[in-house]
């Protein structure tokens, strides 16, 4: 069985306090992309895992593809499969892709064994395998609260808006980001602020970690800008980075232009 796990992007990001067990609370939207990796799960008489596409660091064991797996095979007793992922989605740009390959393992072994497991119980299982899988169980837009993993139902349409994608090769990882990062509570409601026009996204909606980064990163400042100038009507950094994004009404510009070294993605909402 194959199947496409997709990115998401970030509308809004703020880090509102420390928690007891050393993660962070946060509000954001969370709104999916169609920048895609590939997944083909098939039965199998041994289990074998293996990958094609970006390198991925670490060995096969530490794969969450493979934790997901693992996680079902406990309650479920699966038999072996053989799973292939095609990487596509670059890691540490915080896009989400780990943990949507995570999500997608986890409904794709739902229907290929007829586990006949519903939502609510697959997103109890990627909740256990990192913050924001469970997000890619529904794969629909939602605020997200606390770890990232509690979610509010949210109306955000924004099919009419090309959104263009773009990763500097910077690796961020989480512990470096949230190092540099001071918690505050917002001063305004997301739901109140996703209501707004996106015209005036730029003056209100932000992302808390580009204040921590930019200074350390100028590179994803001066790429924000640059899709500003092009006429992106609201430009952001993703998650704790380092992509960054731009939606533009109707179409984006054919002469917006990248290094060579950069991975960039545009497509419709």
């Amino acid at each position: 069985m194959l199947d496409f796990p997709n990115a998401k992007i970030n509308l809004g990001l703020y880090i509102t306090e420390k928690r007891a067990d050393g993660f962070h609370n946060l509000q954001s939207c969370f709104y999916p992309v169609r920048w895609c990796d590939a997944l083909e799960i098939l039965p199998s008489e041994r289990e074998a895992f293996d990958m094609t596409g970006l390198p991925v660091p670490g060995n096969a064991e530490t794969n969450l593809c493979l934790k997901a797996y693992k996680l079902l095979q406990q309650d479920y007793n699966l038999p072996p499969v053989h799973m292939h992922l095609h990487k596509v989605i670059p890691m540490g740009a915080g896009l989400g892709g780990g943990s949507a390959d995570a999500a997608y393992t986890l409904r794709i072994l739902n229907q290929l064994f007829e586990l006949k497991l519903y939502d609510d119980a697959l997103e109890n299982y990627a909740r256990q395998l990192g913050s924001d899988c469970a997000f890619f169980v529904r794969n629909e837009p939602v605020i997200a609260t606390e770890r990232g993993d509690v979610f509010t139902p949210v109306t955000l349409d924004l099919s009419s808006y090309t959104c263009v994608v773009v990763y500097p090769g910077i690796h961020i990882t989480t512990a470096e980001a949230y190092g540099s990062i001071k918690p505050k509570q917002p001063t305004c409601d997301m739901q109140m602020l996703l209501k707004q026009d996106v015209e005036v996204w730029q003056d209100v909606l932000k992302n808390d970690f580009e204040e921590a980064l930019f200074p350390k990163y100028p590179e994803l400042l001066q790429l924000k800008e640059k899709l500003y100038e092009a006429g992106a009507t609201y430009a952001s950094m993703t998650g704790s980075g380092s992509a960054v994004y731009g939606l533009f009404k109707g179409d984006a510009p054919d002469n917006l232009l990248f290094p060579a070294r950069y991975a960039v993605w545009q497509g419709q909402l």
